[in-house]
């Protein structure tokens, strides 16, 4: 079964050289202005993310009329397009130091079981009714990533293993933040009409919702013991990340073998590694964790600099993000949306009974 979706004809532009650093620092810098403005939300309303503030500053950056026009889409382009690539990839390696395997055993094999098969349910269901729906692009692909593994961060892993459409990427992205950032506020109200236990509330939490910072600012206010559970529960979907990009590359692998003609003069299609190697760090950094070899003070300094990498990147992320042009497809993309959070906190909420 094919997992990419069809390539959109046009790409993004592609930024400043290599060589040319400096033309990166304008856009890197706003991303660190945006990074710095996401802490301060944070902080004055701790129940909103980091990440998901960065996200939706970048996309209020993109249409501030002075801003969009002389940075966001002027000499910025470039840094926030470095910003939502290659620092997300350094992200996503260092979020593997948030897992180690003696958590995931720790889950008990009910738990692992139940969330195995929230993530096949949701994601395969998402992708499918993504296509039948007539998406653009790789939207399908990447917003049934982003609600059965870990929202942005997934998105953005997929993404660079698929080449998938900078604009598809980014209407990904604020989706599943907007779900993410509701779950914050609609879930806590649900746990006693559906007759949940704290503990069963923390594990429904990590199954179902979306970012690892919106997990936590959901769960946090039915306790410690929720927030524990949810925390290892959303680990666990973590950790399918590494696979879910291997299964990517080798489908990405096996359309550019197709796409290859024999009478090319020896040019071989460009074919993407089998394991991209920011997913092997991710999983070294699982493997040393496991170790048991990190002081706590490295961890924390290593949580610190994966949440100002990642809010550096969603801000990239979010500043591409065309809202003129997403509201053509945006009554379509909404109710994948909406569809797609009723399955994961549906089989999510069924998985918590059963085990």
């Amino acid at each position: 079964m094919a997992l990419l979706g069809e390539r959109a004809k046009t790409r993004a532009a592609a930024p400043a050289p290599p060589g040319r650093a400096h033309g990166k620092l304008p856009g890197l810098g706003l991303a660190a202005l945006g990074v710095a403005l996401a802490w301060g939300v944070h902080r004055l309303v701790p129940g909103v993310p980091m990440l998901t503030a960065a996200v939706v500053l970048g996309i209020v950056a993109a249409h501030l009329p002075g801003v969009a026009r002389s940075w966001v889409r002027g000499p910025g382009k470039a840094g926030l397009t470095f910003a939502g690539k290659r620092l997300m990839r350094v992200g996503i390696v260092l979020l593997g130091l948030k897992l180690s395997l003696d958590d995931v055993l720790g889950l008990g094999w009910a738990s692992v079981a139940m969330v195995l098969c929230v993530v096949a349910v949701t994601f395969g269901g998402t992708w499918w009714l993504g296509r039948r729906m007539g998406l653009r692009g790789d939207q399908p692909l990447l917003i049934a990533t982003g609600y059965s593994i870990c929202g942005a961060s997934a998105i953005g892993a997929v993404s660079e293993v698929s080449e998938s459409d900078e604009r598809d990427t980014a209407a990904s992205v604020a989706l599943v933040t907007l779900c993410g950032t509701l779950a914050i506020a609609v879930l806590p109200l649900l746990q006693h009409p559906l007759g949940l236990s704290d503990a069963e509330f923390g594990r429904w939490v990590g199954a179902s919702v979306h970012d690892v910072g919106q997990v936590v600012a959901t769960a946090q206010t039915a306790g410690s013991g929720a927030l524990g559970d949810a925390v290892l529960v959303k680990l666990m979907r973590v950790a399918l990340l590494a696979p879910l990009v291997a299964a990517v590359a080798l489908s990405a692998r096996a359309r550019a073998r197709s796409a290859a003609r024999p009478d090319a003069g020896g040019e071989a299609a460009k074919r993407p590694p089998l394991v991209p190697l920011f997913v092997a760090g991710f999983l070294a950094m699982v493997l040393l964790r496991t170790t048991g070899l990190l002081p706590d003070g490295a961890l924390d300094v290593a949580h610190t600099a994966q949440e100002l990498l990642l809010a550096a990147a969603l801000f990239g992320l979010g500043s591409a993000v065309d809202l003129p042009s997403l509201t053509r497809t945006g009554g379509r993309v909404a109710a994948l949306g909406l569809v797609s959070w009723g399955v994961i906190a549906g089989v999510s909420y069924a998985g918590v009974l059963l085990t």
